[in-house]
Order: structure tokens, then C-alpha cells, then sequence
């Protein structure tokens, strides 16, 4: 890309240059025939080159590059959990009870409004009987039949 741009301004550039020296040379022309032409013609022709030097800033500035990629999305992390009643999750996790037949109390609602923990961009592993793993926070666990 940068490559392309590179050759892009090149080019405009050595344009540039050479229209001078043609506009150059054709007044040196016109000068030494008539120098009240030669007057009228350098006006206009400095009238002309100075709407394309404008449209070509504007153009370079706004319209010459693609807009940049955007970024790609973070990956999601990876969530296992292996054995008896294991839980696992990649974000927050509530209230969880891993025995049989008691389910915890609720957890407690926040005092005040928070922002969702994100996910760590690791993984999340939950391996064993009754084992509990978030990537987030975790209210409240029970792991066991109490």
C-alpha cells in the first residue's frame, strides 16, 4: 500500500514539473514576440495552475488513501471444564452450585451499577469434580452438599 502511494505522489509530482517548464518555456516563447500577450497569457495560466495545485492538495489530503482495516476482533477465550460437576465460563458467573440437591444463597446485587468484567483473553479451565472457573467474577459457589 505504502508502495503505491509512494509511486502515486511520484508521479503527480513529476507532472507537476512538467507542466512548468512547458507553461515556462511557452512564456519565454510568447515574451520575446509580444510581451503584453506574454502578460495576459502568464495570468492565465497562473489562474489555471493554481485551481489544479489546490484540487490536487485536496485531493491528497482527503481522497489519495483507502481508509485504514479495522482491527480484527480479539479472540474468544477458550472455556473447558472436565470432571463430576464442573463448571467453567468465560465471563461472569452468578451463583453456582456444584453438589447435589442445596443450591446456594443468591448473590448479593451490587450497591452500585459496575461495568461488565470482560473476559480474559486467556483461557478458562474448570478440571476436577466440582471445580468452578470464571473469566469474570463469581457471586457465589456452593461446591459441595452443605
Amino acid at each position: 500500500m505504502a508502495a503505491q502511494t509512494q509511486g502515486r505522489s511520484k508521479a503527480v509530482l513529476w507532472s507537476g514539473v512538467g507542466v512548468g517548464v512547458v507553461g515556462i518555456g511557452a512564456l519565454i516563447a510568447v515574451a520575446v514576440t509580444d510581451l503584453g500577450k506574454a502578460d495576459q497569457l502568464a495570468s492565465v495560466i497562473g489562474a489555471v495552475l493554481a485551481a489544479v495545485g489546490l484540487g490536487l492538495t485536496l485531493w491528497g489530503q482527503f481522497g489519495g488513501a483507502a481508509p485504514p482495516a479495522p482491527a480484527p476482533a480479539p479472540a474468544a477465550p477458550v472455556v473447558t471444564a472436565s470432571g463430576t460437576g464442573s463448571v467453567a465460563a468465560g465471563g461472569t458467573i452468578g451463583s453456582v452450585a456444584t453438589g447435589s440437591g442445596t443450591s446456594p444463597a443468591p448473590a448479593p446485587a451490587p450497591t452500585a451499577p459496575t461495568a461488565p468484567a470482560t473476559p480474559a483473553p486467556g483461557s478458562v479451565t474448570a478440571s476436577g469434580d466440582r471445580s468452578v472457573a470464571a473469566g469474570g467474577d463469581i457471586g457465589s459457589v456452593s461446591t459441595g452438599d452443605a
